[in-house]
């Protein structure tokens, strides 16, 4: 799978049933090439896309699924917060 094919899921959450967005990045590790997380952005707050003050990094332990149209995944949302 490439990362585009990834951009175009939707990141659900099964903890609460909540759409978290889509990913924009990967987090790899450079020692193995392994991936260590999906990088999704936090809200906006100027029309929902300027001001972001945070990312969700969910690490990859947390994908429960990568299906044809969604990613589900199982992850604390507070814990997956990173400030920028």
């Amino acid at each position: 799978m490439r990362l585009r094919e990834l951009q175009e899921k939707n990141v659900i959450n099964m903890k609460n049933c909540k759409c978290l967005g889509n990913v924009v990045d990967l987090d790899i590790d450079e020692k193995d090439g392994c991936i260590r997380a999906l990088i999704l952005p936090g809200p906006g707050h100027f029309f929902g896309i300027f001001c972001r003050e945070y990312e969700l990094f969910i690490k990859w332990c947390d994908v429960v699924k990568i299906g044809p149209e969604i990613i589900l995944v199982d992850v604390d949302e507070k814990e997956a917060t990173h400030k920028l």
